[in-house]
């Protein structure tokens, strides 16, 4: 059985094209091959009307279900996802953006290419890749992030930030309660936990659509991913003393001065 999480925070614009396409495709692929398949939208800290469409859409199609989380971020909303779905009888557990800038068509290759691996990622950047309607400037952000990511981990993979990613359910089971990040840092902190504990995992190019509608600040995002990374190859060093003094030295302030 494959699950899919699809982390939804006001998703209320864009979210509908995305359960219609992925709510029939898979059940077309459940009629033809027997693929059951899950789709979890994982609502989070949403205060717009994404909870009524998902609902109405989860009675529209069987294979879409639905939480819905009072706060976090992406990050946070994947771990309830996938946490959920370790309840379940998955054999792969997935996650995918809501705006469907990866279609239905390019997730199901992700599953037809895992093989032997313990996952696999869709990447942007890869020979073979094509990728339509994305601005010089976000190439080239998402190219100097790749940099920074490459030098500080030591990974190989041209495009850790693409929003589908699909993982054998051990590999989850394994590493899920091992997440530190999970905001900006958190598909980096993820791939880590992978070549921390030895699990291969497979870049595979992808067809990819810029979609209108992104709320990402182009300069306070990219500067807060950028410290996510370094603080998350901090606390995985003999550094991690400097992020643990930091931590409790902020702790103490706020505490100070009531905020906490």
């Amino acid at each position: 059985m494959l699950n899919i999480v699809i982390p939804a925070h006001n998703e209320e614009k864009r979210i509908s094209p995305t359960l219609e396409a992925y709510g029939k495709f898979f059940l077309e692929k459940e009629v033809i091959e027997g693929l059951k398949t899950e789709i979890l939208v994982v609502i989070n800290n949403s205060s717009d009307n994404t909870l009524n469409i998902v609902h109405n859409f989860s009675k529209k199609f069987k294979n879409i279900k639905y939480i819905n989380l009072e706060l976090g971020g992406k990050g946070f909303a994947i771990i309830s996802g996938f946490k959920e779905s370790l309840n379940e009888e998955n054999k792969y557990l997935g996650f995918v953006d809501a705006d469907m800038a990866t279609s239905p068509e390019s997730f199901y290759d992700l599953y037809k290419n895992i093989g032997g691996y313990g996952g696999i990622i869709a990447s942007r950047w890869k020979k073979g890749a094509k990728v339509k309607s994305r601005t010089f400037d976000k190439q080239v952000r998402s190219k100097a992030f790749n940099i920074l990511v490459r030098s500080l981990f030591l990974f190989s993979y041209q495009d850790t930030q693409c929003g589908a990613k699909l993982f054998r359910k051990d590999v989850v089971s394994k590493i899920i309660d091992h997440l530190e990040m999970t905001e900006w840092a958190f598909d980096v902190n993820l791939l880590y936990l992978c070549k921390k504990y030895k699990f291969s995992i497979k870049e595979h190019p992808t067809i990819w659509v810029d979609k209108d509608g992104s709320k990402i600040d182009p300069i306070n995002v990219p500067i807060r991913m950028a410290g996510g990374v370094i603080r998350l190859r901090l606390l995985n060093s003999p550094f991690k003393i400097i992020i643990t003094a930091y931590d409790k030295l902020l702790a103490k302030r706020l505490k100070i001065h009531n905020l906490i």
